[in-house]
């Protein structure tokens, strides 16, 4: 016979499963404006700084791996959310354009290592400290709009103290 647990949450804490018709959808869509102003920003940028937006964010996703972690086409492709294949393309083209430059590990000739260049370097370096100055001020924005997502002013009273029970079903080990 399975046992049963309930789990009594506060309304609080199920705000984002509420019925379609008590989302804010002007919140959400204020979300979504603001992520693509600041994509669109960063596309341009890239643009303009002589790379396609997917060659900068692979510049930065390498640029940006923590210390732990192999600067690897899977590792690179897994930050980008792209298919290997993908990732090795983009790294074809920014090999060619000397920005990166690929390397066998020295423990494991079978794995390639990436590395950026000097002139990567400098490349995503450019291009980074533009975004932060736009971050500035579009991050307060993004801040703003999903502060309006999370807590949304306009439940009303009653509702704040409501309890909901959910039955979790837990399985005899």
């Amino acid at each position: 016979m399975p046992l049963f647990f309930y789990i009594v949450l506060r309304y609080n804490y199920v705000v984002l499963r509420q019925s379609p018709s008590r989302l804010n959808y002007p919140a959400i869509a204020g979300f979504r404006y603001a992520i693509r102003r600041f994509l669109n920003f960063s596309a341009d940028a890239a643009r303009d700084a002589g790379l396609e937006p997917q060659q900068y964010q692979l510049l930065l996703a390498l640029k940006g791996l923590p210390p732990t972690e192999t600067p690897t086409i899977g590792a690179l492709a897994a930050k980008m959310l792209i298919r290997h294949h993908s990732a090795v393309e983009l790294i074809n083209r920014l090999e060619a354009h000397r920005l990166i430059r690929r390397s066998h590990n020295p423990s494991d000739r079978r794995e390639v290592l990436l590395q950026l260049t000097a002139r990567g370097e400098r490349m995503v370096q450019k291009i980074a400290s533009d975004h932060w100055a736009e971050l500035q001020t579009a991050g307060r924005e993004l801040i703003v709009t999903l502060e309006n997502i999370l807590v949304p002013s306009h439940r009303p009273k009653s509702s704040q103290r409501k309890l909901r029970t959910v039955q979790i079903r837990k399985r005899r080990s």
